[in-house]
């Protein structure tokens, strides 16, 4: 075994006899290098897009397969309101939420969301772009924008994104809705969805609104009330569906028309 100061001694002696023999040796030696610690600096620069693209890629996928099989206890936004009260010092209300598996919740509810919020989930693979070309051109007219989110789009906010509206966030959440399309069923989807969405203050998921609102479970749901849950959703903040003004009414009407054409999923 030889002993790093030999090494040292050897590589030395070895430049000394180079640059008898020849006295651009060195310089060439020198230059190599250079060369060498430049390939080195280079490498580690590498390193640093493959850890982002692995942050990019990696863990989105991961999420994405686990929740296939495992059943979330919490979704980002309620964790974030937390944290959100906590810095702030102001009164947290501790969120209403209980897991249902998509067979313990009505039939009628999962109809009323399909016919008010996603009529073609069962096409799609996980962007409606009949409604997203409607959505554009309610823009050039200067009309209301209406929204063009699909169930997928909506489970994807609702487990793994921030309450932040921006742009950066809608990319983020198209980014997962493609993985969530390729990797769960449609059913998976739906019942990610039904368990997760803000259905009022505190309230998470389809059995908390059932429990909040009609004093039931969400399997034991009526066709008027799964249509006024579903009709509020766009808005769950504002609107309320034991109090609901005359929009209300008249989207639960609509709903309850529309959740016959609905598949049961």
């Amino acid at each position: 075994m030889v002993r790093s100061g030999h090494t040292t001694a050897m590589k030395v002696y070895i430049v000394f006899i180079l640059c008898i023999i020849d006295p651009n040796a060195y310089n060439e030696l020198n230059n190599l290098s250079m060369k060498i610690t430049m390939l080195s600096r280079y490498r580690r620069l590498l390193k640093i897009p493959a850890i982002v693209f692995f942050l990019l890629l990696g863990i989105p996928v991961l999420q994405v397969l686990m929740f296939k099989f495992v059943n979330p206890s919490f979704t980002i936004p309620m964790v974030w309101e937390w944290c959100e009260k906590k810095v702030t010092r102001k009164d947290y209300v501790e969120f209403s939420y209980e897991w249902k598996d998509i067979d313990q919740i009505s039939l009628h509810l999962r109809k009323a969301v399909l016919a008010a919020e996603d009529q073609r989930f069962a096409s799609h693979n996980g962007f409606d772009f009949i409604e997203i070309k409607k959505a554009f051109a309610d823009i050039k007219s200067g009309k209301k924008v209406r929204g063009a989110s699909t169930i997928t789009m909506q489970a994807a906010r609702s487990l793994f994104l921030i309450p932040w509206r921006s742009i950066v966030r809608k990319v983020i959440e198209a980014y997962y809705t493609v993985f969530m399309e390729l990797f769960w069923s449609k059913e998976r989807i739906l019942e990610i969805y039904l368990n997760t969405v803000d259905w009022g203050i505190a309230t998470v998921g389809a059995h908390a609104a059932a429990e909040k609102y009609f004093s039931c479970s969400a399997k034991d749901l009526t066709k008027a009330q799964a249509a006024l849950l579903a009709a509020i959703l766009p808005s769950p903040h504002t609107w309320s569906p034991t109090t609901p003004d005359s929009y209300v009414r008249s989207r639960q009407k609509r709903i309850m028309k529309d959740m016959r054409l609905m598949p049961s999923l």
